[in-house]
């Protein structure tokens, strides 16, 4: 059905009462000035405003203009920001993923299948855990988490030349736990965030239950556009940066030391926090430089979990931080969690500290390196190039030939049982529509290939 601009006004205002950024009792802006900002008629405006009226979602006041309607909407992720489709949109294409059964396949989810993951380390911890005392099976964890998985993660992250002892080490339920944790602690209804442009989609929709305004840095082979980081710092005065420790996902691309070095100039100047998730350390063959380990923790804060390589089921993330901030976001989560997961601390910890992980790691490794191979050698008879060609991990981010958007692209494969990840879903800009990103460890099926070829022979 055609939408007429009665219906773009009519959907501007619910999608800022939506936001909550118009709440009950808030004068809209007058007819014209409304006009004047959407670039139509007074006329146009009156109409909606008056349909809006009709549905009690706006009251007018005689003399005094329209108003909201109370009480406040119910919070509705899909609509703040612009509208997009469907299929690009952050939540649809998670839960699509989330919820594929086994007939479908899923090259554009973000983990590995079931059966790469560390199914035989879990076996054992779990029949190590189910021996432990009571007080593992039962109580609640202490505040910051399991003492001993603390200690490990400090290793590990020694490992990485970032200094973090136990005590600055807070264990969270998840990844995106410890992004909404620091949310909050950090940030207010209003405030700017910077991500990458390309970033990893569901940043987008956390940051929305924020509140905050979201503004997107192009992202290079070397790591965020230094000049357009720069030029964003002085017209948005942002609180925070978040992105990819590592290998960046969507790109695959990692972080250089001499962009590393100028981008923690200019947020030390801006005063900014940089938030760097650290998810894919494990596939890495060689580390990426890490901005906490060069800034040591002081405005850098290191986050990460077992998700990708482990368990996606055993849900154990982590935030290292500087120690003021650890104390005040323990404060946080035993706010908003009480206590934490202890006996899936005790089983990640058991399993991480077997024998058989750096063996599985190492397997892993080879068997994405082998993916990644055969994916670029499949997808290029297609006329489907990769963007940079990563040194490790899961994904790959391709360019469509011949102006194909992805985005119908993705609607044509998913009616073959093929989902995939468009790359406006990554893009808060919608500048990436010629791009798709590819799980390599989800891509060998030969019906991927068929379903491509005739999608793009449309």
């Amino acid at each position: 059905m055609t939408r007429t601009r009665i219906d773009t006004v009519m959907d501007t205002v619910r999608r800022q009462i939506a936001s909550r950024t118009w709440v009950p009792g808030t004068r809209l802006p007058s007819v014209r000035a409304q006009a004047r900002t959407l670039g139509c008629s007074v006329s146009t405006v009156v109409e909606a405003y008056e349909r809006l009226a009709a549905d009690n979602v706006i009251t007018a006041r005689p003399g005094a203009g329209f108003y909201v309607c109370g009480p406040a909407a119910p919070l509705a992720l899909a609509e703040l920001g612009p509208p997009v489709d469907r299929e690009i949109d952050p939540l649809w294409v998670s839960r699509q993923s989330l919820e594929a059964g086994d007939g479908l396949l899923k090259p554009g989810c973000g983990w590995l299948p079931a059966d790469w993951m560390y199914e035989d380390g879990m076996r054992r911890a779990l029949r190590s855990v189910a021996r432990a005392d009571a007080a593992v099976l039962a109580d609640y964890a202490t505040p910051q988490g399991l003492p001993a998985m603390r200690q490990w993660l400090a290793r590990r992250l020694g490992g990485l030349d970032i200094e973090a002892p136990p005590e600055q080490i807070l264990l969270t339920e998840s990844g995106t736990q410890a992004v909404d944790l620091i949310g909050r602690f950090l940030l207010e209804p209003g405030d700017t965030v910077l991500v990458d442009d390309p970033c990893y989609f569901n940043f987008h929709a956390l940051l929305r239950a924020h509140r905050v305004q979201v503004v997107g840095v192009p992202y290079t082979p070397r790591g965020p556009d230094v000049a357009a980081f720069e030029a964003a710092l002085q017209a948005h005065r942002p609180r925070l940066y978040l992105t990819n420790a590592g290998l960046h996902n969507p790109t695959g691309a990692a972080l250089s030391s001499v962009t590393a070095h100028r981008l923690l100039q200019l947020a030390e100047r801006a005063g900014l926090v940089i938030v760097e998730d650290d998810i894919f350390a494990d596939f890495e063959t060689q580390p990426a430089p890490r901005l906490a380990a060069f800034d040591g923790l002081a405005r850098v804060i290191s986050i990460g979990s077992f998700s990708k390589t482990v368990s996606a089921s055993l849900r154990c993330g982590y935030i290292a931080a500087r120690p003021d901030w650890i104390a005040g976001l323990t404060d946080l989560k035993i706010a908003t969690s009480f206590g934490g997961g202890h006996l899936a601390t005790a089983v990640l910890h058991s399993a991480l500290t077997g024998s058989g992980y750096r063996r599985h790691l190492d397997s892993v490794r080879l068997r994405l390196a082998q993916a990644m191979a055969q994916t670029i050698t499949r997808l290029r008879p297609l006329g489907i190039e990769p963007w940079t060609v990563p040194t490790a991990g899961l994904f790959l981010w391709c360019r469509l030939p011949g102006g194909h958007d992805a985005a119908d692209v993705a609607r044509a494969c998913l009616r073959d049982g093929v989902v995939l990840a468009p790359g406006n879903a990554f893009s808060l800009t919608q500048g990436a529509s010629a791009f798709l990103r590819f799980n390599v460890a989800q891509s060998a099926d030969e019906r991927l290939f068929e379903s491509l070829r005739r999608a793009l022979a449309r």
